[in-house]
C-alpha cells in the first residue's frame, strides 16, 4: 500500500489570532470559540481528546464530550470503572484537546481531574435519553466481553426492570469529571504553517498569564 501522505498539504487562511484580540479570560475565550464552532455547524463540536497517563507513566487517548463548562472547569461523564477513570483517579491529571477543522483551531487545556457532585452526576444523568440511561447500567466499560451478546441480554434485563420507570437511578459506578485547567492554549491556523498560539497560564487563584508562542 501506498500512500502519499508525506504531500499533503493545507494552508490556512481563515482566519487571525492576536493577543490584543483575545479575552483575559480563557474561559470567555473559550466560550466565544465554542459557540462560533457550534454556528459554523462542525460536527460535534463538543467532541474533545482527553489524554491521561497509565500506572506505569504510558500516555493514553481517547475522545469524549464536552457537556458543560464555567469559571471552574470542563465537564464530561463516564463511567468511574472505566480505564480513563482509574487512570485519572490514580494520576489526577488530564489533558484536553479540541480539533475544530472547519475553522482551522484547536483548543488545548492542562489540568488537574476531579470527580462532580453526586447529585450534578445525577441530574446529567436523569435527562440523557432512556436508551443511554440503560446503557449506562449494563457496559462494563474497557472489560473484556465475549460478544456483543452479553450487552444485548443485559439491555433486555434492564428494560424488563424498569419498564414503567422513567428517570432510572443512576449507577453508582457512572458520573462526571471535571478538568480544571491551569494552562489552556488557543491555536489559529496560519500560512505557511506560522500559526498563531495564544497560551494562558494560571498564576494564582484567579489570574491568567497571556503570551504568544512560536508555532
Amino acid at each position: 500500500m501506498a500512500l502519499n501522505l508525506q504531500d499533503l498539504r493545507r494552508d490556512y487562511a481563515a482566519h487571525t489570532l492576536d493577543i490584543t484580540d483575545v479575552q483575559t479570560n480563557p474561559f470567555n475565550q473559550f466560550e466565544i470559540w465554542m459557540t462560533e464552532a457550534l454556528d459554523s455547524q462542525v460536527l460535534e463540536a463538543n467532541a474533545m481528546v482527553l489524554s491521561t497517563l497509565t500506572k506505569d507513566k504510558r500516555p493514553t487517548a481517547r475522545v469524549v464530550l464536552l457537556k458543560g463548562f464555567d469559571a471552574e472547569g470542563l465537564v464530561f461523564f463516564t463511567n468511574y470503572n472505566s480505564r480513563k477513570s482509574q487512570e485519572m483517579e490514580q494520576n489526577p491529571y488530564a489533558c484536553l484537546v479540541f480539533n475544530w477543522l472547519e475553522l482551522q483551531r484547536q483548543v488545548r487545556i492542562e489540568g488537574t481531574v476531579e470527580r462532580i457532585s453526586a447529585k450534578a452526576s445525577t441530574a446529567y444523568f436523569q435527562s440523557r435519553p432512556k436508551g443511554s440511561q440503560i446503557g449506562a447500567w449494563v457496559s462494563p466499560q474497557s472489560q473484556v466481553i465475549s460478544g456483543r451478546s452479553i450487552l444485548e441480554e443485559k439491555v433486555k434485563e434492564v428494560e424488563a426492570k424498569y419498564q414503567d420507570v422513567e428517570p432510572l437511578p443512576r449507577p453508582e459506578h457512572w458520573g462526571g469529571f471535571v478538568v480544571k485547567p491551569t494552562l489552556i492554549e488557543f491555536w489559529q491556523g496560519r500560512m505557511s504553517r506560522l500559526h498563531d498560539r495564544i497560551q494562558y497560564s494560571k498564576v494564582g487563584d484567579d489570574d491568567w498569564k497571556i503570551e504568544r508562542l512560536a508555532p
